[in-house]
């Protein structure tokens, strides 16, 4: 470990900013930046002096050069978030934000670091643009090798997944493998957070306040339009035991009681969810959770059961289709009937269904439109996610259409929803139907909800069911 007196000031910050992304925005559910928390918390475990810029709540990226002028920091590091499906798909608004946030950085004499799925893609850009080396792919232990090595004066080039540039252009260094052992991970660093501010825009529109925690990292599966930039195509998982520690830890702190698992799949390892609703039992740990997961997953023996023993509220499938020759075609490896069922299943046990929804992938016809949108009128499910196709790098979806992103290849900001690329329709058709298949889901729903309320009054329903 490095003395505390000799090492120099580390300003840790990330490049989403809630606010630029109006759809977000709005929807008034923001959470901590937990990549940007972790590379702190290793940071610090070092010994290391790390003060933290988080720029979620902020107006835009000019936001950091009061702190810049504050902190006097010797290194800049931008460390986004890689739990976070917004900065995976790399919206152009926080792209141009990051690349600010790296010249502000330049400009006050800071050695600036970048990491995000975004730079790890396009390092050229963002060394091009103010960053003195880009940390490709999962970045805690390339970081603590990297400021160990310039604090001793050490040539760089030995340590894995860099890019940076050299008297011969750019260097890329090899590939560094993803980290197994998630819990030799510290903490992350929670208490350089204002949870208050966070607490207060969750309450002000919503009953509940949601924190964001991980388990795990990476996805087995092989979905062909998903991008892994990250963690690939590994999936390893902390231990139950570290989880419900650091979920204690923030109940105990915060008085935290519902939490988004944020993994890209929950409680895949076999006898995960078991050992960690005994872990929850042994603490006298009651909570509310939310997660994302696969209707095929929902499917085995006792998975829903241990799930809702264990507190879960609330389950979004990645549904993406109603029509089983597009599911086929993503490699999505699920079956419709398998949504229908695990979408019954999960209501009928209490927990709320949201289901993620994709239009536009390639070779989808009116047919699968229609079968899509009958699934949804079908389940009618809590909450309803729909989007369409997006071509992330990395992916057999972009190569096959890479060559049609000329003029545009990224969404300016969420609610953009263009349709890069050529399709069976228009990029208007698409946007038209994202706005009617929403409509058609809230009219269903507010009949559903109204005559719900009728039956709890005990009115007469018959004058209504005329009109039903």
């Amino acid at each position: 470990m490095f003395n505390r007196e000799v090492v120099k000031k580390i300003l840790c910050t990330h490049s989403y900013f809630y606010k630029l992304d109006p759809k977000q925005w709005g929807t008034y559910q923001p959470y901590p930046p937990l990549g940007t928390i972790y590379a702190a918390a290793v940071l610090r475990e070092e010994g290391y002096n790390v003060v933290l810029h988080d720029s979620n709540l902020c107006d835009g990226p000019e936001a950091i050069k009061e702190i810049l002028r504050i902190e006097k920091p010797d290194y800049l590091i931008i460390y986004d978030d890689g739990f976070n499906y917004l900065t995976k798909m790399c919206l152009t608004v926080m792209r141009e934000a990051a690349l600010a946030i790296q010249q502000f950085g330049k400009q006050d004499g800071c050695i600036v670091i970048t990491c995000s799925s975004d730079s790890t893609d396009h390092y050229e850009l963002y060394l091009e643009n103010g960053a003195d080396f880009v940390i490709r792919g999962e970045g805690e232990i390339t970081l603590i090798d990297l400021i160990s090595n310039l604090e001793a004066g050490i040539e760089v080039s030995s340590i894995e997944g860099l890019a940076f540039k050299s008297e011969n252009g750019i260097k890329l260094t090899p590939k560094r493998q993803i980290l197994k052992d998630l819990d030799l991970l510290p903490f992350p660093t929670w208490d350089l957070i204002d949870i208050r501010s966070y607490r207060s825009i969750w309450l002000s529109h919503h009953k509940h306040f949601y924190l964001n925690v991980a388990t795990t990292r990476g996805c087995p599966f092989k979905c062909n339009w998903c991008a892994k930039p990250i963690y690939g195509n590994r999936y390893n998982s902390r231990s139950p035991q570290s989880v419900t520690a650091e979920l204690a830890y923030l109940n105990h702190k915060f008085n935290a009681q519902y939490f988004w698992m944020c993994d890209d799949i929950f409680g895949l390892k076999p006898g995960w969810v078991m050992e960690f609703r005994k872990q929850l039992e042994l603490r006298g740990l009651k909570i509310k959770y939310k997660i994302q997961t696969r209707a095929d997953l929902l499917l085995e023996e006792d998975t829903i059961e241990t799930l809702v023993a264990s507190g879960l509220d609330e389950a979004w499938l990645g549904a993406e289709s109603g029509s089983q020759s597009i599911l086929d075609a993503m490699d999505k490896g699920i079956r419709v009937e398998q949504i229908y069922q695990a979408t019954h299943l999960l209501k009928s046990r209490g927990v709320k269904v949201g289901l993620f929804i994709q239009f536009g992938y390639l070779g989808e016809t009116a047919k699968d439109v229609r079968k899509t949108i009958r699934m949804v009128l079908d389940l009618m499910p809590d909450q309803l996610g729909v989007s369409v196709s997006y071509p992330l790098p990395g992916t057999l979806f972009y190569e096959k259409v890479k060559d049609e992103l000329k003029s545009k290849a990224n969404w300016v900001d969420s609610a953009d929803l263009d349709l890069m690329f050529h399709n069976t329709y228009s990029q208007a058709y698409y946007k038209i139907l994202h706005k009617f298949l929403h409509r058609l889901y809230r009219a269903k729903k507010s009949r559903i909800e109204f005559f719900e309320r009728l039956k709890k009054m005990e009115l007469n329903l018959k004058p209504f069911l005329r009109w039903n």
